[in-house]
């Protein structure tokens, strides 16, 4: 069996057998398939598909290319969850604490930025000395001891999924569903949670642009879960726009921060809440969403949800001065207001462009081995439906550099559009499967 072979095939549409896809990503775990012929498969699989029974094939091969933890011993029910990426998608900074402080386990492995999509760990290293690379064994150890973990997914668990993770955000493959979907389900099922809600995103800045794609997506991914014996559900929300005000990664971290001290944007703290009741009542906290909630406000307000973050910083070697000062996270050199150059109702801020802003300020990745700038980015203050006179403030811009700042303010008012008349608001989500 050859590598080139099963390329070809994928290229000229025929479905993969379960052995040609284990062949293929046990070439990708032990390195004998070269990463070109990797992209050119993932391309190949971008632009022609995958049957469910390809999907789930490959979905399990990632799974089985390394360990599986079996988190069992720590709780009868371990929650996690997963955002297919967005723009100023924070969330987990703020719901995995609440979760945690509301007695139910959650041990996540996370995830750098993909194109113009940020990543949670690029945000909490943003955190001085905080580590993303703990060991199973650290991983283990500390769900057991605090009921949180936020790391990296170890090179031992799917390590085929790390390699194929890296090599999409360069090679344009990023929004291939089964890629997507095989990708998310491998990690938690290696990760041995039993519980998982899935944040799915549509919009101009999700890698699902319509409600039908993310619906596919999330159907996919509840159906791989259910397979594998997992509890699964998929919320599926709006990424038109920038979620909260907050984008670039030590201004996220802030912004976070906020919110688990009761402040923060109302549509982040929103998110965060409707995400959290849904963890609670899949992994039997709550009986139902209006209790969950109840518990989640009482974590904000009474302190507990900003307690377990400082724990979680704190067991991961963070810096827990930052979570009483965030200030003392890094800050970028020039800030500057962008104001509304007309007067008018906005009609769209268009999420993928602050995205691509904010990487090209440095607070992403154009190819792999880019370094990141955690300390650039920039703040949304106003959103679609508001009325904005001339001159209002619209955005303010962290930069390191005076040339990064003039692109920015292009192309910030490039992701603009204005009207006359008013305009409703963006919803914050659009279903649950």
């Amino acid at each position: 069996m050859r590598a080139v072979d099963i390329i070809i095939k994928k290229r000229e549409k025929g479905e993969l057998t379960k052995k040609e896809i284990f062949f293929f990503i046990e070439g990708v775990t032990k390195g004998t398939i070269p990463d070109y012929q990797i992209s050119a498969w993932a391309m190949a699989v971008l632009l022609n598909g995958m049957t469910p029974k390809e999907t789930t094939n490959l979905t399990l091969a990632m799974a089985e290319s390394g360990d599986t933890l079996d988190l069992s011993t720590i709780a009868p029910i371990v929650v996690d969850k997963h955002s297919t990426g967005g723009v100023g998608d924070k969330t987990t900074l703020v719901i995995e604490p609440v979760v945690a402080a509301c007695g139910l386990p959650v041990g996540k492995m996370s995830g750098r930025g993909l194109g113009f999509s940020g990543g949670t760990l690029d945000k909490m290293e943003s955190i001085p000395g905080y580590r993303v690379n703990l060991s199973e064994s650290e991983f283990l150890s500390q769900l057991k001891k605090i009921g949180i973990v936020l790391t990296g997914q170890t090179k031992d668990l799917a390590p085929a999924d790390g390699k194929l993770y890296a090599l999409r955000d360069v090679t344009g493959t990023v929004p291939s569903l089964p890629l997507i979907a095989s990708s998310i389900m491998s990690k938690k099922i290696a990760a041995g949670a039993h519980a998982i809600v899935l944040d799915v995103k549509i919009g101009l800045g999700a890698f699902m642009k319509t409600l039908d794609d993310a619906r596919e997506l999330a159907e996919m991914m509840v159906s791989i879960g259910e397979l594998s014996g997992r509890k699964v559900r998929a919320v599926l929300s709006d990424m038109n726009q920038p979620l909260g005000s907050a984008v670039g990664n030590a201004l996220e971290v802030k912004e976070a921060i906020r919110t688990l001290k009761g402040d923060g944007p109302e549509d982040f703290r929103e998110h965060c809440i409707v995400i959290a009741s849904h963890m609670l009542v899949l992994g039997k906290k709550a009986g139902d969403l209006d209790e969950a909630r109840g518990m989640v406000e009482r974590m904000i307000s009474n302190g507990s949800a900003l307690s377990k973050f400082r724990a979680l910083v704190q067991a991961q070697g963070g810096d827990i001065n930052v979570v009483k000062d965030p200030e003392r996270l890094p800050s970028a050199s020039f800030v500057e207001d962008l104001v509304a150059p007309q007067e008018g109702y906005l009609s769209q801020i268009n999420a993928r462009v602050i995205g691509e802003t904010a990487v090209a300020l440095g607070a992403g990745r154009a190819k792999k081995s880019d370094p990141i700038d955690l300390a650039v980015g920039l703040f949304v203050h106003r959103k679609v439906g508001d009325f904005l006179k001339l001159g209002e403030r619209l955005f303010t811009i962290h930069a390191n550099d005076t040339q990064h700042l003039e692109v920015a303010k292009e192309k910030l008012l490039q992701s603009l559009r204005w009207q006359s008349e008013p305009c409703k608001p963006l919803p914050l989500f659009y279903g649950v499967i």
